[in-house]
Order: C-alpha cells, then structure tokens, then sequence
C-alpha cells in the first residue's frame, strides 16, 4: 500500500516534526478474550486481553491505551454487547404504542411451534409485558391510506399513558406505516419530550410483514440504552474515530450505531466472514466453510461467489427484519460447560463458563469445559494462554475432569476429556452441515477455514466427518475476526416495501433514486470510491416469497432467470410483482499489504506428550514463526502461536503458502 508522505507539523516550543501515519485498529470483543490488531506503515501488531464482560469498554479501551491510540486513529470494534445483553434478557423497560388492537401481536407472531414434536412446546416470552403495550387509535391501509385519522387529542392520550409507565425506551410500530410513516412520526415527536429513546419501525425499516417489523423496532428499543451507554463511554474513553461493525459486514459511526443497536446483533461473526474469504480466495478455493470457535460458541458459513446474506432471520429467538450476513451459531466453544445431565449421558454446552470465572484451566474456580478437555488430552501445551494473557492450571483442568468422569462412571480424566471433546466436535459438525448440506452445497468441494482461539483444535476431525480434504489454517487466526473488521468496507444499505407491478419502471426508478439519495448521504463528500447498486426483492403475483434480484434495465428477465436457477422453473407469461426495493452503497476497506514475518532462526520445536486411545503419544510442537513459505508439516503435530493452536493429527499434512496461511490436506485414499 503506497503511504503518504506525512506533513510536517509544528509543536509547542516551534521544532518541526513529522506527523506519523494513522493507525488502523481492528477489535474483536468475544466472551473470553478481546482480540486486537493494530496496523500502520506495513507493520502488523497482534494481541489479546481478557474480556470484561460487567465493564465490556475497560477491556477495549485498555487496549486502545496499550497502543497509544490517539487523534488521527481509526478504530473499526466488532461488539457482543447487543448480542449478549439479548441473550440474558438484560435490556431496557420497554413501552410499546402500536396499533389499537394489535397490542398482542408479539405474542401472537406467526404460529410457528418451536419444537414440533414437543408434547408440552414453551414459546419465547415476548420482550415486552402486555401491561406497557399501548394501542393509537389510527389506522392506515396496505397502499397508505387513511382509514383512521391519528388526531391531535389521541396523540396525547397516548403521551401521558407512556409517561405513566416509566419506561427507559419507547418502540413504535403502526400497521402499514412502511407506506405512510406520517402517523409513526406525530407520535415519535411526542414521546420523544419523554428524553429516552425511541424506536421507529418506519424509520428502521420500511418494509411490510408487520410481525416481523414490530419484534425489530422492539428489539432495537429493547438493546438502545445498554448499548448506547457503552459506546457513550467508549468514545468518552478515547480520542480516536470508532466505527462499529454492523451485522451486514460493514460499519457505521458511533452515533448511528448507539441508534440502531438491532444491527449489531452479528457484529463479530460477519467481521470473521470477510477475513475468512480473502484467505480462501488467496489460496485459490471459490468455496468455503467457515469454522470460528471462540470462547462461547462457535460460527459457522458457507462462502461463495460472494458472502453469504439474508434479508431476514431469528437471533435468540427473534425474528429480525433487516440485511445481515448469513452465519449459523451455536453453543460449543472452549468455553462451553461439561456435565451430567439428568438422564445420565454428557452434555456439552450450550451454557458458557465465559471470561469469569472461566474454564476450571484458569485457576478461578471454573466448571470443566470443552478447554479443560484440550488440555487434559494434551492439545493445548505450555502455562499460558494468549501468549501469557492468562496462566494455565493444568492441575485444576485435569481434577475437573476426574470430577465429570467419577459423575458419568467412567474410568479417568482422559476418557471424560476425550468424550467432551467428541461431543463438540459432533455439534460443531452438524452446525456445518446446516450451512451447506442442508442448503444444498457440497462440502467437499469447498475448503474448510478455521480461526478462533480454537477453531484450528477441532478443524480436521470435523472436517473427516464432512468429507472435506482440505483445511486452511491462517495466519494470526486467533485474532483473525479483528483483522476482518479492519479491513471491512463502510456501508450503508436502505429499503422500503413498494408492492409494484414489474412492468412499473417509472415508479420503481423513482423509489430507487431516493434510496440512492439517502445511502450518499451517510458518506463523506468525497465519493471517488463509493460504490452503490441497486436491488429488488420480487416474486410470481401469489407467491409468499421473494428472490434478491441486482436492479439493471433487464430486471424482469433477471428474475426469470434467478427463479428458474433455483427452483427449476420458471413462468414469464406471469404477472411479476416487486415487493421490496433496496439501494447498497459500500466503500471498501483499506488495501492492507503486509510484510511476510520472517522466519526465525531461533525458534525451537518442541515436544509435548498427548493422550492417545489408552496410551500416549509424543508429537512435535512447531512454532508458527517457525514456518517459512514451503516449510511442511507431517501430522501428528502441533502448531502454536499466540492466541491460537493448531492439531494436526496422521495422516494429515500441512504446507505453509506465500501468505502464511497453512494449506493442511488429508492424502486421498485410493480405491
């Protein structure tokens, strides 16, 4: 990357200095640790510090201060405090004004059964009591119409109802407000006197399906003063520019992001996405699964041509209206709890240990873990983790899991440790399956990307199950999430329901330009490298579904085509209706060009002794700095560096690529 040349700047006492150049920052905030890479002039600086997950900024701005960041930096923060502050139901009090007569639309949702063969099935309790759910008499139709006039005296009725509740945020969602936002906003002028947030379907997104519409508005209004208070300080507690990376892959600045906190509830996982297809695509693979085990759960995708989106899913339960990287999640970490269940068999996860008091390996009088294992098999060496970030109890790792061995009746700590470890590798393989079997991808035609703290541990057992061949180890891929909200794009993506006919271009060119008008404005005045594109969500008149189609003049036949590619069919003589419009705008990243590490000549293999069936074995530990471009590795090994490790176990082998990533293959057996 070509570096400018640094202006001259004057100090205090008149002596000309010269100014340094910025410093990029990516942070990744995981249960466990929070994850730091720093670049500036070409060098790379990598490191971890232990999460705080009752303080979630002191941990990021400690390590802001451990950089030195200060004006002129930018910060790109990928954040778990929506996410986590959803999953154990700590946000705010809610109040929510709907339509009258609608008040009990979230409990009544749309009828699916969470567990289909449950003879006693339990549905979600919806975010907000029946108690603080208020109903405005008004009432628009599907075009906009009004059926109802929202009167001035309503208007305040509803005013003093709220004020009556308490609430710390407020959450607006009218029926059909997509199509005439003017009532949402009457009442949003009013309550917003209150001083607390407000959350404005029509504003956060414009589009129809009003379930899925209001449990959006609810939970941005749900996570806003949490999540709001915690970037509030995190700005207060630095003087460098801060973007938080939003669910979509891109990022947005502070204030927009303290606004709208529903779109952070992916924030990590679709940093990791973007790091893990430049590795992919380095390496020569069009298609990728991707395997990132944190501390508390473990993500899964599928890449492609192109990363992998919806326009809608649940996160904990909940449906969420709004563009976001397709990544599937579940419970199976280092970090995930090891027990007895009550029938008697192993349970592993989906409850975590977390940053405190973390796994029984800390010392902090943790349960055992899926970490606790590793280290009892052997798999994680040394005293340390994260490159002494925290010391490592083996002694504590190896009596928690005699405990959970004496508890299930088995006959030592290796057994228990080798059958938790199987069981998360078992649910980490299914996790893998539902991004690409069941979705029709063949996993053996795709490489197999692993990062997270420990993705590397588990990647080749998971990657036997599923038939793949190839597993792609990065380099710093413990920290590999941060380096993608690094080098992420800004972006900002803007929609609205339309319900047109195909055939209408001068109202669909119509909506699309003032789409355009509000995605440019989120951006500096200088655009030279904005990129904008247009799409439309559409679908044969009568279908419940709609197909993403990129907006071009040949729109129609696109669609044709899309549907014909994915189901088989198609039917032009069919009115084609255009339900959701859609403007993209991005800026890419920085074009980062980092020096290879050289090779050190003083880095020594070691040797560590692993649990092996009934016996032992001892296996070499390389160090990654070790690793030259063209080195190879033959398993079984073990390949350390800080914040994460790799296994390796026979017969499968590892060649270091030009860009440090490690290529690690199985031998195809002959047949």
């Amino acid at each position: 990357m070509a570096q400018a040349r640094p202006e001259p700047v004057v100090t205090a006492a008149g002596r000309r200095r010269r100014a340094r150049p910025g410093l990029l920052i990516g942070v990744d905030t995981g249960g466990t640790f929070t994850d730091f890479v720093a670049w500036r002039g070409g060098r790379l600086t990598v490191f971890k510090r232990a999460s705080t997950p009752r303080d979630p900024e002191r941990a990021v701005l400690e390590g802001l201060a451990t950089l030195a960041a200060g004006r002129g930096d930018s910060v790109r923060y990928g954040s778990t405090v929506a996410t986590n502050a959803l999953l154990e139901r700590k946000g705010a009090r809610v109040v929510l004004v709907t339509t009258a007569g609608f008040e009990d639309l979230l409990e009544i949702g749309r009828q699916d059964r969470p567990d289909l063969y449950s003879l006693r099935p339990r549905r979600l309790a919806p975010l907000i009591p029946r108690a603080r759910r208020l109903g405005a008499r008004e009432r628009l139709g599907p075009r906009g119409e009004r059926w109802l006039r929202l009167r001035a005296g309503e208007v305040r009725r509803v005013l003093a109802a709220v004020r009556a509740l308490r609430p710390e945020a407020i959450a607006i969602g009218l029926l059909h407000a997509y199509a005439a936002p003017g009532h949402e906003r009457a009442l949003a002028r009013a309550l917003r006197k209150l001083g607390v947030p407000v959350s404005v379907s029509s504003e956060l997104c414009p589009e129809y399906r009003e379930y899925e519409r209001l449990c959006t508005t609810v939970l941005n209004a749900y996570l806003a003063p949490r999540v709001s208070r915690h970037l509030r300080a995190l700005a207060r507690g630095t003087r460098a520019q801060i973007e938080v990376v939003q669910s979509h892959g891109g990022s947005a600045p502070v204030k927009e992001a303290a606004r709208e906190p529903v779109r952070q509830l992916l924030s990590g996982p679709a940093a990791g996405l973007a790091a893990a297809r430049r590795v992919a695509t380095s390496c020569g693979f069009a298609h990728a699964l991707t395997l990132d085990v944190g501390g508390t759960s473990t993500d899964c995708a599928f890449l492609g041509a192109a990363l992998p989106r919806r326009r809608a899913r649940e996160v904990a339960g909940f449906p969420v209206l709004l563009p976001l990287l397709d990544v599937h999640t579940v419970g199976a970490g280092g970090g995930s709890i090891a027990r007895r269940a009550p029938g008697g068999l192993l349970q592993v996860g989906p409850e975590s240990a977390g940053a405190d008091p973390g796994p029984a390996c800390y010392g902090r009088g943790g349960p055992a873990t899926v970490t606790d294992a590793l280290v009892v098999l052997g798999r994680i060496p040394g005293t340390t983790l994260a490159d002494g970030a925290l010391d490592l109890d083996r002694q504590a790792a190896s009596r928690s899991m005699a405990g959970l061995a004496r508890a299930l009746g088995l006959a030592n700590a290796g057994s228990a440790a080798l059958g938790v470890v199987r069981l998360a590798e078992a649910r980490i393989e299914a996790a893998l399956r539902a991004v690409s079997v069941e979705r029709g991808h063949d996993p053996r035609q795709a490489a197999l990307v692993a990062f997270g703290g420990a993705g590397g541990l588990h990647a080749c057992a998971v990657a036997e199950g599923l038939g793949v061949t190839t597993v792609l180890a990065p380099r710093h891929a413990g920290v590999l999430s941060a380096l993608g909200a690094l080098v992420g794009e800004l972006r900002r993506e803007r929609s609205r329901t339309v319900l047109l006919d195909a055939r209408d271009l001068r109202a669909r060119e119509r909506v699309w330009r003032r789409l355009e008008r509000e995605a440019r404005a989120a951006f500096a005045p200088d655009r030279r490298r904005l990129r904008v594109e247009l799409w439309a969500e559409m679908r044969y008149a009568g279908q419940s579904h709609e197909l993403s189609v990129i907006g071009d003049r040949d729109l129609l036949s696109g669609f044709h085509r899309e549907h014909q590619r994915r189901f088989g069919f198609s039917r032009p003589e069919q009115t084609v209706e255009v339900v959701t419009l859609e403007v993209r705008a991005s800026v890419p990243g920085p074009p980062l060009r980092v020096a290879p590490a050289p090779a050190s000549a003083r880095a020594t293999v070691g040797r560590a002794r692993l649990r092996h069936g009934r016996g032992s074995i001892e296996v070499p530990v390389w160090p990654r700095a070790a690793l030259e471009p063209g080195s190879r590795v033959r398993g079984p090994a073990l390949v350390v560096e800080s914040g994460a490790t790799l296994w390796i176990p026979a017969p499968w082998r590892a060649r270091a690529a030009g860009d440090e990533t490690l290529i690690v293959s199985r031998p195809r057996v002959r047949t």
